[in-house]
């Protein structure tokens, strides 16, 4: 879980303090559904928005940080990453999540709609906890507006042969990149950071968040089922057109108007020739340069930052999850 994290010992003890409040704040005496809650904080993936947290409060004033708020506020991140991943699970009818049974599959949809509805109400708690009172409560209520709509305007364009590269940078502002410009925002908001460089965290957390998700998108079209731990090219069956796909159409709509057009009824078969063909149109390659230029966009603002250990830190790690070979 923490894997990533090794070379950053400080973030790393603290966000093992964070997966014990994940399962404080998960925990119930109800029997029926105390498994389910326990199977929400057991998956904890690799901790990036928490830890990105927790690694921009290091900037500021630690003289004026309260440690258990910041703690308390890493953790709700988390939390709501883990709500909308629920919901997306269901709407994806996705049986596996890091290779681990999804909460939808294990339980039911019906269920795993109610569980993803309840960790949104454990994440409101740790708002009311930790922040009533700042501008940060209207700016969390912001990003999940933001990051519904994301979701939203995804599902609107599925199956659409038309959609622009642009509108796919829309959409994944919200649906992933939003979380992780929160997570920079306020970690240097708690920090105590000067209002300047909170600004800056919030620009480097929504060109990471960007660049991440393009990176996912490629591996799509790269990985095996068994080292992405989920079904390859699930999203194109589903009708989730991401860059390499869109960037090859482009180049040649024609090529793949025959499979695209038949939408879900497209095979498996059929969505291997898809996959031929993105990588025989270039949209891979096209799709590592565009997430390039978001990851260099994130190191430029980086350079931005007062220059000292932390900000090395935050641009090594910014490397290590965004210089990736394919």
């Amino acid at each position: 879980m923490l894997d990533i994290w090794s070379h950053y010992p400080n973030v790393a003890q603290k966000l093992n303090t964070v997966s014990s409040l994940i399962n404080e704040h998960l925990s119930t005496d109800k029997p029926d559904v105390k498994q389910l809650l326990a199977d929400a904080a057991q998956e904890q993936g690799k901790m990036l928005r928490p830890g990105l947290f927790l690694l921009f409060s290091e900037l500021g004033n630690k003289h004026e940080q309260s440690e258990e708020q910041l703690l308390k506020i890493a953790a709700s991140l988390e939390i709501l990453h883990k709500a909308t991943l629920i919901h997306d699970d269901i709407i994806d009818d996705s049986p596996l999540r890091h290779g681990v049974i999804t909460i939808q599959s294990n339980f039911g949809k019906d269920v795993a709609v109610y569980a993803g509805d309840l960790l949104f109400t454990v994440f409101f708690e740790l708002l009311i906890d930790t922040m009533n009172g700042t501008t940060m409560m209207k700016d969390n209520a912001a990003a999940m507006k933001k990051l519904l709509f994301g979701e939203l305007s995804q599902m609107h364009a599925r199956f659409n042969q038309n959609q622009t590269i642009e509108n796919y940078v829309e959409n994944i502002k919200g649906k992933t990149a939003e979380l992780f410009r929160l997570a920079c925002l306020e970690g240097a908001y708690f920090g105590k950071s000067s209002s300047e460089v909170t600004q800056i965290a919030a620009s480097i957390g929504e060109n990471i968040g960007i660049a991440f998700q393009i990176y996912d998108d490629i591996l799509d079209y790269t990985s095996s089922s068994k080292i992405l731990k989920k079904p390859v090219l699930e999203d194109l069956a589903q009708g989730v057109y991401t860059s390499p796909l869109l960037f090859a159409i482009a180049k040649d709509p024609q090529a793949f108007a025959p499979f695209l057009d038949k939408k879900q009824n497209i095979s498996v078969a059929e969505i291997k020739k898809v996959s031929n063909l993105v990588h025989k149109l270039g949209g891979v390659k096209d799709a590592i340069t565009f997430a390039q230029s978001y990851t260099k966009n994130a190191l430029v603002d980086i350079d931005k930052l007062p220059q000292n250990e932390i900000t090395i830190s935050i641009k090594k790690l910014t490397n290590s999850l965004l210089n990736r070979k394919f």
